[in-house]
């Protein structure tokens, strides 16, 4: 699948602009922007450096305005809109071509008889961005002038324009900018012996950013004109501007696009190998194949170029989080723009990201660094940026760790990592037994979790708006009891691998089976109460977490007996299908519900509002479909299921999945334009279909 769009998509302004690209440098830091190079987003820029790794993620360079003379004709080949809303110039008119080259955007711009070509791309383990101009045809050399526009602020917050003490010093290959005295060094450098730099200290202000609009933010913002560069650019030639953190990044253009399309390469060659591999090889795909038909898999039809796009979408969100423990410890980025690494996207993605793709040093490295923040016997849901003190208000995260082991470890067979990780998986089970943090405590009676107190929202279904939890869903929430039962039967079978005691793990899951999730049947809907216990009693709303009643259940020899009965499973599945099920995930509400809210946007009390009252979220259709593939064994119709992704990827985040979508027609993208456990999940359930067609 080639994701690129001509001149009829470029020149049309709304199309044009509500497609983002993201490049990312693994160390947390991206730049992102639109394909007319119009900022909409406060989160747009050329560098948004991370300034302590994974986080501190700062907009240093926003954009670069350049223009083209070229036979005494100037064309502007950038756009700004202002706070008029008047768009000035329109050098998104001059693209004739954009597309992406694995995950680097590449603009062609026509304009005369010239042919300009020009691409970003970031180094990997760097906060350094390239802009890679190349003219490809014409009959006489161009004079770009280009117009770096600067900022220094967290990429969450706004600039207005202040008193900066800006300094602009002259250096080898360029110049460097401080905004103050304090602030990180920017260095702009070239790789063209031609440019000629002027300083400048211009504001220019009100620049409209039309997605802030819409999600009720402040939309106006300023950035700093700080320095003009000048080159002339031969036929046949190309000229680099490096923006950096660094004082000595590599600065041949040609060199460094080199180097990143031979990492990107080896990203897919590794991907390629773990669908290929035997399963000596420690392959879980073809493992769990060669399980189920007992034959040698053969993989006679090639992985289809979506696949492979969205493997580079994979790695976008593995990043370094390093640490005197763990100095090659690596986590996930749940989505970008504005996410950090949660404990619970980490884990739920984990197995997509990383096992899908052959890349096990990075799970375990993931699993290791996630260990030593345990903390009475609970995950942290985020390590918030410019915080120490991780946050821990989630009774889901812990519980999706030990699903995430247990794919690794089945995956790997790697013993090692089991025996350091079992008495920290022992120590959890232990503390939910007894009782934790926001009232998590084990139910004796029927071997249910109850968790949640007033005031606190630690489900995934988290929308907390000062003191307004709008789902708090205290009580017994159906995912948790799947996710509790999933978590003792693994323990269980880790404690017979060990020589371990695992009776009593075998105890609880039992009284789950025969007593406890028995209480979630709703005979009169025909499908699972959402949670039990709750301060008025058992919640019937129909929502899509009943899905991870049928999902969990594992396929291999870790399997276990589903908590619902088979009639029940297909009733399940039934009513997800007609009530909850789109092209692009589940949503979280039935529509017919008085709460449901189909449309998300508005300010941030809106936006909370429907965030889990009817939004679709894209990662929920990995719990679908590999539900539907368990229960009715049919790969044929479960790939279909997924096939409307193939589409997405030309919308939004162009080459990644959105976070989420409105419930109502016609499903618009929202949110995050590349969300972690949605690109993972996808992976995840392509790799079970492909595990048994």
């Amino acid at each position: 699948m080639v994701i690129s769009f001509e001149r009829e998509k470029c020149s049309n302004l709304n199309i044009a602009e509500s497609r983002e690209w993201l490049i990312t440098n693994g160390i947390g830091g991206y730049a992102s922007g639109t394909i007319t190079n119009l900022l909409t987003r406060r989160y747009h820029g050329l560098l948004i450096a991370t300034l302590q790794p994974p986080l501190g993620r700062t907009l240093l360079l926003t954009k670069l305005d350049e223009t083209a003379e070229y036979k005494e004709q100037n064309y502007p080949l950038y756009c700004n809109r202002w706070a008029d809303g008047t768009i000035n110039p329109e050098g998104y008119k001059q693209i004739e071509n954009f597309h992406l080259e694995g995950t680097i955007p590449v603009w062609k711009f026509t304009f005369a008889d010239a042919v300009l070509e020009k691409r970003i791309w970031m180094e990997q383990g760097e906060n350094t961005t390239y802009i890679h101009y190349n003219l490809l045809r014409g009959s006489q050399p161009l004079n770009l002038a280009i117009k770096a526009l600067i900022n220094h602020k967290d990429h969450h917050h706004h600039t207005h324009a202040n008193n900066w003490d800006i300094s602009t010093d002259n250096i080898k290959q360029g110049v460097c900018i401080k905004a103050f005295p304090e602030a990180t060094p920017l260095y702009l450098l070239i790789d063209n012996k031609t440019l000629v730099s002027k300083p400048a200290n211009d504001w220019y202000y009100g620049f409209n950013l039309a997605v802030e609009k819409y999600r009720g933010q402040q939309e106006l913002e300023d950035h700093l004109h700080a320095v003009t560069f000048n080159a002339q650019l031969e036929v046949g030639k190309s000229l680099t501007i490096v923006a950096s953190t660094k004082e000595n990044p590599t600065t041949n253009g040609e060199q460094a696009l080199a180097s990143r399309r031979a990492y990107e390469q080896r990203v897919i060659q590794k991907f390629a190998t773990a669908q290929t591999s035997q399963p000596k090889d420690k392959n879980p795909i073809c493992r769990l194949w060669k399980r189920l038909t007992q034959k040698k898999p053969k993989f006679s039809a090639p992985t289809p170029e979506w696949i492979n796009q969205l493997v580079l979408a994979a790695n976008q969100f593995i990043v370094d989080r390093k640490s005197p423990e763990h100095p090659d410890g690596k986590t996930i980025i749940a989505g970008y723009h504005w996410f950090e690494d949660w404990g619970r996207d980490t884990m739920i993605s984990l197995p997509g990201l990383t096992l899908c793709t052959g890349q096990f040093d990075v799970a375990k490295s993931i699993l290791l660094t996630f260990a030593k923040y345990v903390d009475r016997g609970m995950l942290p849901n985020r390590f918030p940026d410019g915080a120490t003190t991780p946050d821990y208000n989630t009774v889901d995260a812990t519980l999706w760790y030990f699903e995430a082991i247990r794919a690794y470890y089945e995956a790997t067979e790697d013993d090692k990592l089991l025996v350091e990780l079992f008495p920290v998986l022992a120590e959890i089970i232990d503390y939910y037994r007894r009782g934790t943090r926001y009232n998590i405590q084990l139910d004796a009676d029927d071997g249910l979790i109850y968790a949640g107190e007033p005031g606190s929202q630690i489900t995934w279904m988290d929308a907390k708006v000062g003191d307004w939890v709008v789902t708090p869903r205290i009580g017994k929430p159906i995912e948790i009891s799947a996710l509790w039962y999933n978590a003792l039967q693994i323990m269980d079978k880790f404690a017979q691998k060990l020589g371990k005691d695992n009776l009593d793990y075998e105890r609880l899951a039992r009284l789950i089976k025969e007593k406890g999730f028995a209480r979630f049947w709703n005979q009169e809907g025909g499908y699972c109460y959402d949670v039990l216990d709750t301060p008025n009693g058992n919640d019937a709303s129909l929502r899509s977490n009943q899905i991870f009643a049928l999902s969990l259940p594992p396929m291999g020899k870790y399997s276990y007996a589903p908590l619902l009965t088979a009639e029940q499973e297909k009733q399940v599945m039934d009513i997800c299908t007609y009530k909850l099920l789109t092209p692009y995930g589940l949503r979280s509400l039935a529509s017919d519900d008085p709460k449901y809210k189909g449309v998300y946007g508005g300010d941030i009390y809106q936006r909370d509002g429907a965030y889990h009252q009817g939004t679709v979220w894209g990662w929920l259709i990995g719990a679908y479909v590999t539900a539907h593939l368990r229960i009715y064994n049919d790969p044929v119709k479960a790939e279909e299921l997924l096939k409307p992704m193939t589409e997405h990827l030309m919308v939004h985040g162009v080459g990644s999945i959105s976070e989420i979508f409105d419930g109502n027609e016609p499903i618009t993208p929202r949110g995050c334009i590349a969300q972690a456990w949605s690109v993972a999940e996808v992976l995840r359930a392509w790799s079970a279909i492909n595990q048994v067609r």
